[in-house]
């Protein structure tokens, strides 16, 4: 097989991880495709470094062949696709061409389960180990990690890789042994485990003002696994609630300290198992956990907080989940601008932590005025109902009245991506 008909079959192979593109920008089918290039798609995605920035990396699969049979994935091993491999060398060229054309910034590289986890383990690290021992290739990798292999291999890919991941795909062990009988949760959370444990033994030391620094010749050691680990979960191939996914996530984060949870609305595939849905989740659900997930790690909030059992365990669609809990909780507003805390500031509608910390900083100096915070491009009409300043005070019946949920319904063509 020609090298470019590869390319094309396992870069579209790779376009169903999440876990380092970008997310609700549009539609998604699996029986449908587009040209490379497309984040939603195959061939080049977009991601975030460990400093921020976000860089573009080339995106694709090891192999689509693959021994386990999951159902809700369209290279399962009963699957009628294209089967298409690469050897390690053809990776490693593909990496460093699309490299030196400015094309990318590194690599995302998974792969289909050949032979054993183990050995497919080990062919994805010799990608990464060959691009930086060989080629001395210093950009962006992410490898995605094999669940059940050998510990050892897991700290070995540390060493060469920037980011790792482990999917964990369903929030449940029902769910997982529905849906994908040969994968097991409790050894997915045990390769998790393993990778906490390498990231926090290969640490660097805390040094302060009064640790000597050592000058040596020798040349700087990268480090383990610097992006730390993420993983990906599957919304709407089972019946799980959110609060059931929102609850794998925040044990995910407490317990294993993830960089990320991803979340990917399953997406129709050819000759689908009766199993699955025939529809994909609205896609606006994918994005609501994004933004609980978001008032889950800076925020403060907790899932009992952010779903209310009106919702039989289900985000509101129409509004965002901070506002949601806002509108049911109004006996906490107007919250005082001048002296209220960092975390009463955080649970105001329209607040970003960024704006939070500038409202602190700034009210040293000054009391502020409602003018103080339209220069900071905050979302005033969100933000007004609930806050107080100096020369501003809405009044009992506004946050009393039953038309102010009705205030910030979206219109046929609106979505909010940016609440606060």
């Amino acid at each position: 097989m020609e090298l470019i008909t590869k390319l094309a079959t396992l870069a579209d192979a790779a376009k169903y991880d999440a876990s380092c593109a970008s997310s609700g920008s549009g539609g998604r089918d699996s029986r449908r495709s587009t040209g490379m290039g497309s984040t939603e798609r195959m061939g080049i995605c977009h991601s975030y470094a460990p400093d921020g920035r976000c860089i573009s990396l080339l995106k694709i699969l090891l192999t689509n062949f693959c021994i386990y049979d999951c159902l809700y994935c369209i290279n399962r091993h009963s699957s009628n696709v294209q089967r298409a491999r690469f050897s390690v060398d053809e990776v490693v060229q593909l990496t460093l061409n699309f490299y030196q054309r400015n094309y990318i910034e590194g690599l995302f590289l998974s792969s289909g389960i050949i032979q054993n986890p183990n050995y497919t383990m080990e062919q994805l690290i010799l990608v990464a180990k060959t691009l930086r021992e060989q080629h001395a290739f210093q950009g962006y990798i992410h490898l995605k990690t094999i669940p059940d292999v050998d510990p050892l291999l897991i700290q070995q890919a540390g060493f060469y890789a920037d980011r790792l991941s482990i999917n964990i795909e369903m929030p449940t062990a029902a769910g997982l042994a529905q849906l994908a009988p040969e994968k097991n949760l409790p050894a997915i959370h045990g390769s998790m485990a393993v990778l906490r444990d390498a990231i926090d033994e290969h640490q660097p030391p805390k040094t302060t003002a009064l640790t000597p620094v050592k000058r040596t010749a020798k040349p700087k050691q990268r480090r383990f696994a610097p992006g730390g680990q993420s993983t990906q979960m599957m919304i709407g191939a089972d019946s799980s609630a959110d609060s059931l996914i929102l609850s794998a996530s925040q044990t995910l984060y407490q317990d294993y300290r993830l960089r990320r949870v991803y979340y990917s609305a399953f997406s129709p595939i050819p000759d689908a198992s009766q199993q699955l849905p025939l529809q994909s989740p609205p896609l606006l659900r994918e994005h609501r956990l994004y933004q609980a997930d978001w008032l889950l790690r800076f925020y403060g909030f907790n899932v009992g907080e952010i779903i209310s059992g009106g919702h039989h365990g289900m985000l509101d669609l129409h509004i965002d989940p901070k506002l949601a809990w806002a509108l049911q909780h109004r006996e906490f507003f107007p919250v005082d601008i001048n002296r209220a805390s960092s975390q009463q500031l955080l649970r105001v509608p329209g607040l970003g932590v960024r704006s939070v910390q500038r409202i602190l900083q700034s009210r040293k100096q000054q009391r502020l005025r409602l003018q103080d915070l339209k220069k900071w491009r905050i979302s005033m009409p969100k933000v007004m109902p609930f806050i107080s300043t100096f020369d501003h005070h809405p009044s009992v019946a506004l946050l009393d009245s039953a038309h102010l949920r009705q205030r910030f319904l979206p219109g046929p063509t609106q979505m909010d991506l940016f609440a606060g």
